[in-house]
């Protein structure tokens, strides 16, 4: 009988694989248990960043009639991140939104939830391997040659820079810089790469990183940063040192972390995007999956910056979808973006 009941449980946990797979492709409605329930969770509560997504997250909440709630440890960790899903497991959502922190140690619980029948969209994670769908804000190679075009403009198309991540596992990150520094090979041979650093999404790490690398390379020219923390923290730095306006720094910004480094030219330029209607859109992509509409390259999916999406399938089969909503904020439209 034991054994009966396991193979009857693995069949289960097939079956609610195969109806979610099903449905990707645009067939059968999923029929969740009780009411809708869609849960966003994030590298950390704490960021000015995800408390402007958890707005588009609520948002969402009241205008499709679904309970959408978002949640995530008070620091960056991915250790409690994978807790947290566990937890939420258990609780059996209909949809489990999840910005991880790091990619690969999340690979596993995700996949328990996907065992679950539980829906699973990602965000951040263009190459995933236990989603049914990753959704990116743009795309990634694109981005990190636009932020080289800027960083190389600022600096003359000379000297040495430096890059920051939030975390060396950081997906998107990572090929943001990447491929800024292939851009900068090839195009601006007059620059110099010194070294990537992780400031683990923390504003204080990047300060003081920023620190040692002005005293170590007094010829510093260049500094891009991947979170939002990385341009701020460097651009105190480099305001503290009186070299403001001598050293670009740029890269990854939002308003409430970088508006008076602008003003100040301490940092040179910031580009983003609005959290706010990424979260939106993961969960409009998770409530289409609930209601068997088939996701197509070109689409609209009625939130700004992803009104024309490019899909993607990644080398690990999932697909990815890409919007076009980065914003470049200078000091003349930073109001417009409260966050």
């Amino acid at each position: 009988m034991a054994k009966k009941a396991v193979f009857v449980t693995a069949a289960l946990l097939m079956m609610a694989s195969v109806v979610v797979y099903a449905n990707d492709q645009g067939g059968a409605k999923i029929k969740p248990h009780g009411p809708l329930v869609f849960a966003t969770v994030v590298k950390s509560i704490a960021f000015n960043w995800f408390k402007r997504m958890e707005t588009g997250v609520v948002q969402f909440g009241k205008d499709k009639g679904v309970k959408a709630f978002m949640q995530g440890p008070s620091v960056a960790d991915s250790a409690a991140q994978v807790s947290m899903i566990q937890e939420l497991i258990a609780q059996k959502p209909t949809a489990i939104l999840n910005v991880p922190y790091g990619v690969e140690e999340q690979e596993p619980v995700q996949k328990k939830a996907m065992d679950a029948g539980i829906i699973v969209v990602t965000m951040e994670s263009s190459n995933a391997k236990n989603a049914h769908y990753d959704v990116e804000a743009f795309d990634n190679k694109a981005f990190g040659e636009e932020l080289m075009r800027q960083l190389a403009a600022a600096m003359s198309k000379k000297g040495k820079y430096i890059q920051f991540v939030g975390a060396l596992s950081n997906k998107s990150h990572g090929e943001w810089t990447d491929s800024a520094v292939a851009y900068q090979k090839a195009n601006f041979p007059n620059m110099e790469f010194i070294g990537k650093y992780e400031s683990k999404e923390d504003v204080e790490t990047a300060y003081q990183i920023t620190k040692d690398m002005l005293k170590a390379h007094p010829d510093l020219a260049g500094i891009q940063g991947s979170a939002a923390g990385d341009t701020a923290g460097a651009a105190r730095a480099v305001q503290e040192a009186g070299l403001a306006g001598k050293i670009a720094v740029g890269g990854t910004g939002i308003p409430s972390y970088s508006g008076d480094f602008l003003k100040s030219g301490a940092m040179t330029f910031a580009i983003a995007w609005d959290p706010r209607t990424q979260g939106y859109a993961a969960n409009v992509v998770a409530l289409k999956i609930v209601n068997g509409e088939k996701i197509t390259d070109g689409m609209d999916l009625g939130v700004p910056g992803y009104n024309k999406i490019k899909l993607v399938t990644n080398t690990n089969g999932v697909k990815v979808i890409y919007g076009s909503a980065w914003i470049q904020f200078k000091v003349d439209n930073l109001d417009q973006y409260p966050f």
